[in-house]
């Protein structure tokens, strides 16, 4: 017989209204870490850029992450942000550039400050420049220096040039014996290891989420579209604390279940289907990032019993391997293990997982995994042939102990 799922429906507790967030001291103690770092790399001087483009009427304006990690500052497109640890005026050790005042431009795209104490204590940055004096306060630190600190990501040759680097480039080729020196390990670094406070960020995340998914589960039928999931899901996020999608919502059934990144979301859903469920809320800028599959009909058959509780069993054994010294490459295989056993090995194409934060694909180390890191545990088996797809996603905190489930709440 068909083993039946159990339905859930929508939780009637409400968000907890103690609203998380970030300090300011919490910023300025990352700018004074990352402070340290360039001082120990013989004063180096370091710039980061918030990104240039500015939105559009039906694309938000987003800065970049390393640049929101250091500061807290997502509305001021053309930012730039730079650390000179050995200025002699400790003020200027951390200085903030923004855009000039454009009064005919801002009458359309929103009202700014002016440079003053208001701004100054807004930001937390004792220092505030506009960006047409850059070039004369990174010479005058450049100069001084001669080593100039690449801190963004890596990127392969045929990647455009990031305008961080091309700035540092420009700026060494300008003063005898200055040099680009590579110090793009560091922010992954520290913005992989998660603070208390970047944690209950996570977990209202994940609560939102977690009512996203209740609302998905009740509209989960025969006979509704792959978007009314969407749509139930997302508006759950809307009315209960978050602003934004953390990434695109994937609801894919029937064969579309074995789509890893499925977006077309536009197919009746089936008796008899499974529907793979991929999304996440975001608040105060962190992400969540949960996948459950369904039973359309609420039952499974036989062989989708079998490859979903191979999938979970191989999820509980990842989230198992989750402690501190581990790499990802031994949790995947912790996982891996019981897939293969099964006679699914084939079916399982991608990797166990990811950090998660700022970003849903958060900065990656690559190095152990650490107390405070958050990352996602999803083992899935793909079978295209038999329009299978099953994926179990959850978000786990590594502690000095067992591992934390930060969306064990949102029932699988």
């Amino acid at each position: 017989m068909p083993t039946r799922t159990r339905r859930s429906r929508p939780s009637a507790r409400s968000i907890q209204r103690s609203t998380p967030s970030i300090d300011l001291k919490e910023f300025a103690q990352r700018r004074e870490r990352v402070l340290h770092q360039l001082a120990r790399a013989g004063n180096a001087v370091g710039l980061v850029l918030a990104g240039d483009v500015a939105g559009s009427l039906d694309q938000p304006y987003r800065a970049n992450a390393d640049f929101r990690y250091l500061t807290g500052i997502d509305d001021e497109p053309g930012a730039m942000l730079l650390l000179d640890p050995a200025h002699p005026i400790r003020a200027r050790r951390v200085q903030l550039f923004l855009r000039p005042l454009n009064p005919e431009v801002e009458r359309w795209d929103g009202l700014r400050e002016t440079v003053g104490k208001s701004l100054r204590n807004k930001y937390g940055v004792e220092t505030i420049l506009r960006t047409g004096a850059l070039g004369r306060f990174l010479l005058e630190s450049a100069r001084r220096s001669k080593r100039l600190a690449c801190l963004h990501a890596l990127a392969s040759h045929n990647a455009p040039l990031s305008p961080d680097l091309a700035i540092l480039r420009e700026s060494a080729s300008r003063i005898p014996g200055a040099s680009v020196i590579d110090l793009s390990t560091v922010l992954p670094s520290l913005r992989a290891v998660k603070s208390a406070d970047e944690v209950r960020c996570i977990e209202q995340a994940g609560r939102i989420t977690g009512i996203g998914f209740a609302a998905a589960r009740e509209a989960c039928r025969p006979g509704a579209n792959e978007f009314d999931v969407q749509e139930a899901i997302e508006h759950a996020y809307r009315t209960n604390g978050s602003r934004a999608l953390a990434f695109r919502t994937i609801a894919g059934s029937g064969v579309n279940g074995t789509v890893l990144h499925y977006h077309a979301n536009d197919r009746p859903l089936k008796d008899g289907d499974l529907l793979v469920i991929d999304s996440g809320a975001a608040f105060g800028g962190y992400a969540s990032d949960v996948t459950r599959t369904l039973a359309v009909s609420g039952r499974f058959t036989a062989r989708q019993r079998l490859v979903y509780d191979t999938v979970l069993k191989a999820q509980a054994a990842a989230i198992r391997a989750c402690k501190p010294g581990a790499r990802m490459g031994s949790v995947d295989q912790a996982a891996r293990k019981i897939i293969t056993a099964a006679g699914f090995g084939d079916f399982f194409p991608h990797g166990i997982g990811h950090h998660l934060g700022l970003e849903v694909h958060d900065a990656d180390p690559a190095s152990p995994l650490e107390p405070g890191m958050v990352i996602t545990i999803e083992p899935g088996i793909y079978i295209e042939s038999e329009a299978i797809g099953v994926r179990i996603e959850d978000d786990v905190l590594i502690t000095r102990g067992a591992p934390r489930v930060l969306t064990a709440h949102i029932p699988k």
